[in-house]
Parts: C-alpha cells; structure tokens; sequence
C-alpha cells in the first residue's frame, strides 16, 4: 500500500472583529484524519488547523527554556520546521488583508516575525559565539526568496518602533546574554499587552540586566540606545516606575552596564 502524505497551509489572518469585508485566510496542517482512496491508491489524509503563530509556538516551546535559553544545536534540527513558519509569514504579509487587521495583530506578527528571522540568522551561522560575529547581521536581507524584503533593522526601527508601544524593545531579543529574554512562547494578538507587561517586568526586574535602587540605577544600554522611545510621555522613571519593584527617586543616578553579546544559549 502506498501512503501520500498531503501538507498544505492556509492562513487565517481573520477573527470575528474584521472578518466580514475581507478576504480571509485560513490554516491548516495535514494530519492523521482519514483514509481517501483514489485511482487504486490509499491516501492518509492529515488535517489540523492551526492559529497563525502556532508553528512558531510549538517551535519555541520545544527549544527555548523558560528562562529564555536557546538551545540553537536541537533548534537546527528543525530549520526547516521555521522556515515554513517564515513562509507561513510572507504569505500573511503578501494577503490583502494584512492592512486592515488590527494593531495588536499587527504587533504580534512583526514581534514573531523579528524574533524568528533572528532565529534563523543564527542557524544558517550555526555554531556561531555572537550573533556579531556575523557580518552586517541585522542588514542582511536573506529572506528575498519567499518575499520578506524586509532587514532586522528595518522591522525594529522602521515598523515596530513606529508603532509606539516602547515595551517592544523587550519582546524582541537580538540572540544576546544582555538582551531580553525569548518569551518560549508566540506572541498574539489576544495576550499581547500582558505579554509585553510581564516581559518588560521580567526584563527590568532582572538583576542580571539591571541593578536598581531608590536612588542609584545601573541600567541596560537598551535604555539608552532607544531612550527617546520611553520619554514620549514622562521621563526615563517615569516609564520604570511602572514596572519596577522598587519605587526610583526622580533625583536617582542613572549608570548603563556594558552589554554582553554572547549568545543566549
């Protein structure tokens, strides 16, 4: 008996709050589901409908801890399981849709987005000690074959960072000791600002990546490179006081800690 395993993807971008004047696209994986027989030839069906970020979910889940380790070497072993999802992506992008969703759908999709295509950096260099070790990492444009046109740079400072939600910069993790961590996780639409809350909470509260106290802050270089992102509304502590476990003077000293670029395995 020979058995014809069928993998297909369809998208949905869609939910009920932007369904109905839009073209809809909808997902699904082949799996064990029933026996089709044509031509004399016994076909396994295999269906299972997936959310958008489902296969990145699963991906993460399989191979980042829960504090945000990446384990690259088991991750290789299923590039080719994220380079779907990459495609996955480019097909969501590419749908005429995609301009109508929502903000939150939009964040959830260039926060994964970014955090994949980083991912997928790192593999193609695996093993590699820092992602700075690779040459232009963030400008490299190395996902032109399933039309993502866009580079690291281009998505964090040209997309996400317009987007005005400053608590971004601890979602997407550029491979890094220093950095945030990777939440093992998708991001969605659904969970998105408690997603981004708890992870500027766990970022700012981690004594490894900052050191706080009333009056004296030893911060991450996040907070400098990108401080014009969490000024917009109040000052510097201002914005950490809402998140920290430690109420800061306005008169605290401010210090940024050097940044180690090792890789966050």
């Amino acid at each position: 008996m020979k058995i014809l395993t069928i993998v297909c993807f369809i998208f949905l971008l869609s939910s009920a709050s932007y369904s109905q004047n839009t073209d809809t696209i909808k997902t699904f994986q082949t799996h064990n589901d029933s026996i089709v027989t044509t031509n004399g030839f016994n076909q396994i069906l295999k269906k299972r409908f997936l959310e958008p970020h489902e296969l990145w979910d699963e991906l993460l889940q399989k191979h980042v801890s829960s504090n945000g380790h990446v384990n690259y070497k088991s991750f290789k072993s299923e590039h080719k399981k994220l380079l779907d999802y990459i495609y996955v992506l480019s097909l969501m992008h590419k749908n005429k849709a995609f301009e109508s969703l929502p903000k939150e759908e939009k964040l959830a999709y260039w926060i994964n987005a970014y955090n994949a295509l980083t991912i997928d950096l790192i593999l193609r260099n695996y093993p590699v000690k820092s992602i700075k070790d690779i040459k232009n990492p963030w400008q490299q444009r190395l996902w032109k074959s399933v039309d993502i046109k866009y580079n690291l740079d281009e998505i964090e400072h040209n997309i996400l960072r317009k987007m005005d939600k400053p608590r971004i910069h601890f979602a997407i993790v550029c491979a890094s000791v220093s950095c945030p961590k990777l939440l093992n996780k998708a991001y969605t639409a659904k969970n998105l600002e408690d997603q981004l809350t708890q992870a500027t909470k766990d970022f700012l509260n981690d004594t490894t990546k900052n050191s706080i106290s009333t009056s004296n802050l030893e911060l991450s270089k996040i907070f400098k490179w990108f401080g014009s992102d969490f000024t917009k509304h109040g000052s510097l502590i201002d914005f950490l006081n809402v998140y920290s476990d430690i109420q800061i003077s306005n008169d605290a000293k401010i210090k940024f800690k050097d940044y180690n670029w090792d890789l966050n395995d």
